[in-house]
């Protein structure tokens, strides 16, 4: 479900940044930057906080609380079907190459479970 980021012109002058999803639905669209580099600036701290920050709950009854629940992301049916049409190839694959050749060792994350 790889999203991706425009660069667009301002309408006040400078550039923005829009961000799409897979399907290419409009999720979040950025301040005003004075310069291309200063918007790809803003593209990398963009990716930077949606992979470590916190979500807080600034509505109206949230109490700027932080969501702690794992949330997954929405997916459109067309994402949907497509991943789960990928999913039994690669188990047969997994299963006819057999375990050995894709032993992983994972480990839960503390506090976390797999």
């Amino acid at each position: 479900m790889a999203g991706y980021f425009e660069l667009v012109d301002a309408p006040d002058g400078g550039y923005r940044v829009r961000m799409l999803d897979g399907a290419g639905n409009l999720m979040a669209i950025s301040v005003t930057f004075p310069t291309k580099r200063a918007a790809a600036a803003g593209v990398a701290m963009a990716r930077e906080i949606a992979g470590t920050g916190l979500i807080r709950d600034k509505s109206h009854d949230g109490a700027g609380t932080v969501i702690r629940d794992r949330v997954r992301p929405v997916s459109t049916p067309k994402e949907s079907a497509a991943r789960h049409k990928k999913a039994p190839e690669a188990k047969r694959a997994a299963v006819a190459d057999g375990p050995a050749a894709h032993h992983t060792p994972w480990r839960a994350a503390p506090g976390g479970s797999l």
